[in-house]
This record gives structure tokens, C-alpha cells and sequence, in this order.
């Protein structure tokens, strides 16, 4: 019973509080009521942790775009993080197109030179994907982990702190309405006597566990210099994060580069063609008659008539099948239909022939020309 009293005085008193604080805060909002401003020094820290508060959200969120940018993948780690429970590992964007490329380069055959390349590619992109990850968890741990804390920790603290110290400061003013209503009714009825001595104990309280609760509330927001400093370490780490990843991203793309670099070079000009010449018709003479068709229409010579092409003895006719553009200036242009001459140069690329054209000369493809009888 005495157990329940003490409970329905604690809320009764409770509600008295929650109550005074309400009709303080009213009046001073329609101007009726005094309140007590806090020093500049602490307005500046109060200030200052909001600003560092809203910029460090926005950073954060903006980071996480920036390392993830499918908002359901987002919302799924969020999710999991909230669970305690660790996200299902998931390919990236890079990592799924280099298994494409492979994939594909595998099925064109990896003997051909755009299968070959394709694997080439997709072995690439797939190193750049482990990289990606690799970018995200450090970034994750080194730097928005910390800014997240600070969100999540520091500032529930100060905000919780801040919010006392408004409390405890519309309890001071309350109690100085009351002891300010107290001695103007003094000065008409002796009997306000006693209440402006109890208003007088109530202020001196109030103003004490005010002034405690500024001095904590300041103590806390003074260490948001401190919050500064730890956040430009975690963003140095993120900046070396970014900078390794970038890094390996173009060593593997320069490695690549030298790979491709490799392959003839008619491979890497058929992008600049405008037109692509039709099929030949079944009666042509092309070289040999077991050439293989490429899903782009181009008839690519058997092995075995490329050798035989290239060893033949002096030089031979043969027609362009298709528009060529030379590359640099060791490559003869071609224009489809024509017949120009051809020959073997001891030491070139099996994949390439010397032709001549009047008094024009240099290297053409093989794959483009139809040996003549």
C-alpha cells in the first residue's frame, strides 16, 4: 500500500512538472514569460555539434551511395545490420559482367581472338570486382563505421543532455515566475510570506541542478572538437582506401591494355568500319571451301588454307571482300570487290599478308581477301 502511495505521488508530482514546463514554454513562446538564455560559449558548441551532426548524415548516406548504389541492396545490409545477423555475400556488378565475358569468350572458343579476348576482359573485370569489395569493407570499417557511432552514440548522448538541460531550464524560469507572482502578492497579503520563501528554496534548486546540467551538456559538446579530429584520421584512411583501389583499377586495365595489345591489329579496327560487306555467294572462290562464318557475317578462312596462303611462293591476285580501313601507316586500305596483289613477307604475323596496289603498298588481313586462281 505504501509501495502504491508513493507511486501515485511520483506520477501526481510528475505530471506537476511535466505540466509547469508545458505552460513556461507556452507563455515564452507568446512572449508572457522570461527565459534564461544560456552563455555564447555554449549556444557556439551547441551550435556547432548540430552542424556536425547534420553534415556527418549527409556524408555517411551519401558515402554509402557512392560504395553501393542499388538502394534494395541498401536497404537489405540495413535490414540485416538492424538483425545482428550478417548480409548473404553478393556478386557485384563487375564480378557478374567479367563471368559474362568469360562465359562468352568460352563459348565463341578461347582459340579464336575474340573469345580469347573476351576471357581476357572478363579475368579483369572480375580482379576489379574483388577490389571493389575489398574498397567497400575497408571504407565500411575504417570510415563510415566511426561517423555512424558518432550518430548513433555521441550524439543520442548530447541530444539526451541537451534535452535535460531544457527542462532543467524551463524549471528555473518557472520557479522565477512563481517567486517574481509570489513577492507581487506579498506586497498585498501578509500570507504570501511563506510562499515566497518556499519560491526563493525552489529557485536556488532549480538554479543549481541548472547549472550542474550546463556544465555536463558543455563538458560533452566540448569533445565534438575531438569527434573532429577522429574523422579526419577515418577520412585520411578512406581517401588511401579510394586511392588504393583506383590504383589496382588501373594497373589490372594497363595490364589488359598490353594483353590486347597483342592481338592483330584488324581485330581491334573492325569497330571503326562503317559497313560490313554481305556473305559471298556460294559460287565464290573463297579461300578454300571450308570457311568458317563468325556471327557477324565476316568469312574467316580455315587454318588449313591460312597456311597454305602463306606459304605459297611469290605473289598471287586476290580480291577484298570487305571495306578495310588501314589502322597506321604500315596497313593498305581496301575497298570491297577490288583485286589487288598479295604476298608473303618473311618474319609477319600469320595473320597478315603484304599487298600492293599500283604504287601503294602495306600490310592487309587475311580474312579479308579471296585468293584468285
Amino acid at each position: 500500500m505504501n509501495i502504491m502511495d508513493f507511486n501515485v505521488k511520483k506520477l501526481a508530482a510528475d505530471a506537476g512538472t511535466f505540466l509547469s514546463r508545458a505552460v513556461q514554454f507556452t507563455e515564452e513562446k507568446l512572449g508572457q514569460a522570461e527565459k534564461t538564455e544560456l552563455d555564447a560559449h555554449l549556444e557556439n558548441l551547441l551550435s556547432k555539434a548540430e552542424c556536425t551532426k547534420i553534415w556527418t548524415e549527409k556524408i555517411m548516406k551519401q558515402t554509402e551511395v557512392l560504395l553501393q548504389p542499388n538502394p534494395n541492396a541498401r536497404i537489405e545490409e540495413f535490414v540485416y545490420e538492424k538483425l545482428d545477423r550478417k548480409a548473404p555475400s553478393r556478386i557485384n556488378n563487375p564480378e557478374l559482367l567479367g563471368q559474362y565475358m568469360i562465359d562468352a569468350g568460352t563459348e565463341f572458343g578461347p582459340g579464336t581472338a575474340y573469345g580469347n579476348a573476351l576471357i581476357k576482359c572478363g579475368e579483369t573485370q572480375k580482379r576489379i570486382g574483388t577490389a571493389d569489395r575489398e574498397l567497400i569493407q575497408t571504407s565500411a570499417l575504417n570510415f563510415l563505421t566511426p561517423l555512424r557511432n558518432f550518430i548513433e552514440g555521441d550524439y543520442k548522448t548530447i541530444s539526451k543532455e541537451r534535452k535535460l538541460l531544457q527542462n532543467k531550464r524551463l524549471d528555473l524560469d518557472a520557479a522565477k515566475t512563481r517567486l517574481k507572482k509570489a513577492k507581487a502578492a506579498e506586497t498585498r497579503a501578509s500570507i504570501w510570506a511563506e510562499e515566497v520563501t518556499k519560491s526563493e528554496q525552489e529557485l536556488r534548486i532549480t538554479q543549481s541542478e541548472f547549472d550542474r546540467q550546463a556544465e555536463i551538456t558543455r563538458l560533452l559538446l566540448e569533445g565534438i572538437s575531438s569527434t573532429h579530429a577522429h574523422h579526419l584520421r577515418c577520412l585520411n584512411d578512406f581517401v588511401e582506401a579510394q586511392m588504393t583501389y583506383y590504383a589496382q583499377c588501373y594497373q589490372y586495365m594497363l595490364d589488359l591494355q598490353k594483353q590486347l595489345g597483342s592481338f592483330p591489329s584488324n581485330y581491334h579496327c573492325n569497330n571503326n568500319q562503317t559497313s560490313v560487306a554481305p556473305m559471298p555467294s556460294a559460287s565464290s572462290n573463297v579461300i578454300g571451301s571450308s570457311a568458317l562464318t563468325s556471327t557477324s557475317g565476316l568469312v574467316i578462312a580455315s587454318p588449313s588454307n591460312l597456311v597454305d596462303l602463306k606459304e605459297c611462293s611469290g605473289s598471287r591476285k586476290a580480291r577484298v571482300l570487305y571495306d578495310y580501313d588501314a589502322a597506321n601507316s604500315s596497313e593498305l586500305s581496301l575497298l570491297a570487290d577490288e583485286v589487288i596483289t598479295v604476298f608473303s613477307v618473311v618474319g609477319m604475323d600469320s595473320d597478315w599478308l603484304m599487298g600492293e596496289r599500283g604504287n601503294q603498298k602495306g600490310r592487309v588481313p587475311i580474312t579479308y581477301l579471296e585468293l584468285l586462281n
